[in-house]
């Protein structure tokens, strides 16, 4: 809830304030070498010829500038031994704040022309503070430099990746992604690089915006807070006397102070007389331009009544007297200077990436709800096509929304619900429906859809007026393939209902069998689809690291793998990732050996050359090779049926930045490793590409409240239940509860140090384990659950949810059996029918 909140705030304001943020970074940027901008193109006016004699004193320099300009002198600027011109500043006319600036040669006290461009710089400085806009625009700069330190930090917090240890994770820039991933990453990567600076300019940069602020600043850092120059009012200056000055006096005392390592002096009059005057100054050993020095002393008298010296004060006091320098990186020296000037001018980049991904968001869903547009409300509930699914990983629902989206452009209004919130009256009131249903299990309903057979499918419908059809998945391994679909088709067709044509079952995602459901309702609707349903796409991850997690252990070994993306991906708790598996090279060479056909062998594969043995490595290679026996390569390749996608649960959030898979080696009986399992552990090279997609699995995601938890698993089963407890303890929620089981604690106890330190924490309120071989009698999850029944009930009792991630056959069945015994079948359906009971189970 944090991070969701924060990154509302984040971008909302970054939409607001960042443009006026990268104004100020330009305009920041363009004053920040003025000095040297201006010398450069003012020589015969800014540079001045030194000579031996030195500098004039001030007694001599005030006389003759006064004499020449007819002006009393305000403030008098000079570099000893620089070769620059020196400034003054005179008294301002009645009613004004500062009066005229004239460059002079420190030299002669002769007057110098004006600088071309400085009222460019002048105007820099006026957007850059106030946005030219007078008070008005000083709020409004405040109020964003307010919002850069909300963006520093929030922004690091939204950032921070779990392998945070690693530079390359926060300082490398990916030039290979596009669009919206490569926007992300420079927003992000190049915020990284600059964060320090502004956070550094914004804090520093408050001290001129607000003077609670100052104040602040001067009490926390200041040696002695009461002594401390106040800064001057914006008004025009106060009336009064004219103050009067003994140049002389007060130059014996500002050398006697500075010594001879003076290098620069700025000698500030009083705006009435009876107050002292003010003389900063820097020496030849000062550490940066604002090491300033500060005497206080009498004009008339030129006694001195405090001198506060750079090197005498503690190191926050300092810091407090660099306030300047710090904003404009020269307490760093030249390098400083330029890596703040860098930082400023690339202030719009984060405006312009904001924005972009910003309307890319927008993009998107202004995208989703246009096709969804007249699906949610049709014109007519009664001539709307019911679309009805039932999901167990999130397949059969993304199928029904295509299958909407075809009705709706052949101009059928459409209604799509889960089967769960379709009753016997919608079935009744509806003309037309279709039915997306998966298969769960053996031949169950998907645990979603359990209640609508209960409630609807043991009841005698009359649906005499409904016309249906049915797609059913499923996978051909188990026994009762498409089972539900099976039950749902006779149960609409003895009920009344029409078949439109035969029920489609499609076998692990077969495209053919999809096409050809596209096919039947293009007849249906008189319009063929616009494009057919195109196979995933899977993209190239790469393989980060494989960590053996249970060495020694008399079971298989166990693998975490970590996975990068290609470009930005993103995935909830509780997803799933479908692997394109490959054979390992010697199974190729094994297959090919006895052929005759060399693996070198250009054969084509969707119109692409490739070498024999790179096609073999996607396709399934059959024991008996008989019948194969005489194909040249290109048949060989062609009568090859390509290796089927492999399922694996996500066992990482994104906030990781990486994706973390739990994966068992399966073992056969003649040695060789199972084709997903052995290329994920041990076949597929790290540093190597696995290619795989995310796919959502909405039955298994976090519920929508703060509800607690009760998570059970066993072996790799782990990784889905990983993926919540992250977000759960991500988003601050603690009431969760996990009971894992496995063979041995010594071996087997995956991610140990992990859970011990969320239950330390007091992240996991409960972790109750399950070693089964630790005893002489075997205990497994399901025994630890019938152990605890009074504090199950008590967890349901206040309104717990419960999560099974594992092995269907032994751990979540036994689990579901127990749960029956403790509760009640009747409660467990209930539970299943209020969505408090979800299962990610194979």
């Amino acid at each position: 809830m944090l991070k969701k909140t924060l990154f509302q705030l984040h971008w909302f304001f970054g939409i607001t304030a960042g443009l006026v943020l990268a104004l100020m970074g330009i305009t920041g940027a363009a004053y920040s070498f003025q000095d040297e901008i201006l010398r450069a193109l003012n020589p015969s006016v800014l540079q001045v010829e030194k000579q031996v004699a030195g500098v004039l004193p001030p007694v001599e320099l005030v006389e003759r500038i006064e004499a020449e300009s007819g002006k009393k002198v305000a403030m008098l600027w000079v570099e000893i031994d620089s070769g620059h011109a020196a400034r003054v500043f005179f008294t301002p006319p009645k009613g004004e704040r500062r009066g005229e600036m004239r460059y002079f040669d420190p030299y002669t006290a002769e007057f110098k022309g004006d600088a071309t461009g400085q009222d460019f710089f002048g105007l820099m400085l006026q957007l850059h503070r106030f946005l030219a806009m007078g008070d008005t625009g000083r709020n409004i700069t405040g109020a964003c430099t307010l919002m850069l330190l909300f963006f520093c930090l929030s922004g690091l917090y939204l950032r921070w990746p779990r392998q945070w240890n690693s530079w390359r994770v926060w300082l490398t820039l990916d030039w290979k992604k596009k669009g919206r991933a490569f926007n992300w990453d420079l927003h992000s990567v190049a915020g990284t690089w600059c964060l320090l600076v502004y956070l550094l300019l914004a804090l520093t940069g408050l001290s001129w915006s607000y003077e609670w602020y100052n104040k602040g600043l001067t009490r926390l850092l200041s040696d002695a807070p009461q002594n401390e120059r106040v800064r001057g009012g914006r008004g025009p200056a106060p009336e009064g006397p004219a103050p009067t000055a003994d140049y002389a006096a007060m130059w014996s005392s500002i050398y006697s102070a500075a010594g001879p390592g003076l290098a620069a002096y700025n000698i500030r009059m009083p705006a009435v007389a009876g107050q002292p005057a003010t003389v900063f100054y820097l020496l030849d050993s000062s550490p940066h331009d604002r090491a300033l020095n500060q005497i206080t002393l009498d004009p008339a008298t030129g006694v001195v009544k405090r001198v506060d010296r750079y090197a005498e004060k503690s190191f926050k006091a300092q810091l407090l007297t660099s306030i300047y320098a710090l904003h404009v990186g020269s307490y760093f020296g030249l390098v400083g200077r330029i890596i703040v000037t860098l930082a400023a001018v690339c202030m719009p980049l984060f405006f312009i990436t904001g924005w972009l991904l910003y309307l890319d968001r927008r993009r998107k869903k202004k995208h989703i709800k246009d096709a969804r547009k007249g699906l949610e409300q049709p014109a007519s509930e009664a001539s709307a096509w019911l679309i009805g699914f039932a999901s167990q990983s999130g397949f059969a629902e993304q199928l029904a929304w295509q299958t909407a989206g075809q009705l709706q452009a052949a101009g059928l209004p459409v209604k799509v619900q889960p089967l769960a919130n379709v009753s016997e009256q919608d079935l009744r009131d509806s003309s037309n429906a279709l039915f997306v249903v998966s298969t769960f299990g053996d031949g169950e309903a998907p645990d979603s859809a359990r209640g609508f057979e209960r409630k609807v499918l043991g009841k005698a419908s009359a649906l005499d007026s409904l016309n249906y059809a049915v797609l059913g998945l499923g996978d051909r391994q188990y026994q009762h393939f498409c089972g539900f679909a099976k039950r749902l088709h006779q149960w609409l067709s003895e009920h009344g209902g029409k078949s439109l044509f035969a029920p489609v079952e499609v076998d692990s995602g077969d495209p053919y069998a999809l096409r050809h459901w596209q096919t039947q309702l293009g007849q249906l609707t008189g319009q063929a689809p616009a494009e057919t349903w195109q196979a995933p796409s899977y993209a190239n991850w790469t393989l980060l690291r494989r960590e053996l997690m249970n060495p020694d252990s008399s079971g298989a070994p166990v693998y975490l793998l970590g996975l990068k993306a290609p470009d930005t991906s993103s995935w909830l708790a509780g997803d799933l990732v479908e692997v394109l598996p490959r054979n390992c090279p010697w199974a190729i060479e094994h297959f090919l050996d006895g052929l005759g056909i060399r693996g070198e062998t250009i054969v084509k594969v969707n119109g692409l050359d490739e070498p024999l043995e790179v096609a073999l490595a996607s396709r399934q290679l059959p024991e008996h090779r008989a019948h194969l026996v005489g194909l040249h390569a290109q048949a060989l390749v062609d009568a090859m049926v390509p290796l089927a996608m492999r399922e694996y649960s996500i066992a990482s959030i994104a906030a990781d930045g990486v994706l973390e898979l739990i994966v068992r080696q399966e073992q056969h009986s003649d040695g060789s490793l199972g084709v997903g399992s052995g290329w994920l552990t041990e076949h597929a090279p790290v540093g190597g590409s696995i290619s795989l997609r995310v796919r959502r699995n909405s039955g298994f995601h976090l519920p929508n409240e703060p509800l607690p938890m009760i998570l059970l698993g066993n072996g790799t089963g782990l990784a889905g239940l990983r993926s919540l407890l992250k977000a759960r303890i991500a988003d601050g929620q603690q009431r969760q509860w996990l009971l894992f089981g496995e063979r041995n604690r010594e071996h087997d106890f995956l991610c140990r140090a992990e859970l011990e330190e969320w239950l330390i924490n007091g992240d996991l309120a409960r972790l109750d384990l399950a070693f089964s071989r630790d005893q002489a009698e075997k205990v497994y999850v399901q025994d630890r659950l019938r152990e605890l029944a009074d504090e199950l009930k008590q967890w349901l009792a206040d309104g717990a949810v419960i999560y099974i991630c594992g092995s269907l056959q032994g751990m979540a069945s036994g689990v579901d059996q127990a749960l029956t015994d403790i509760l009640g079948s009747a409660e467990v359906e209930r539970l299943i029918e209020q969505g408090r009971y979800r299962r990610d189970v194979y």
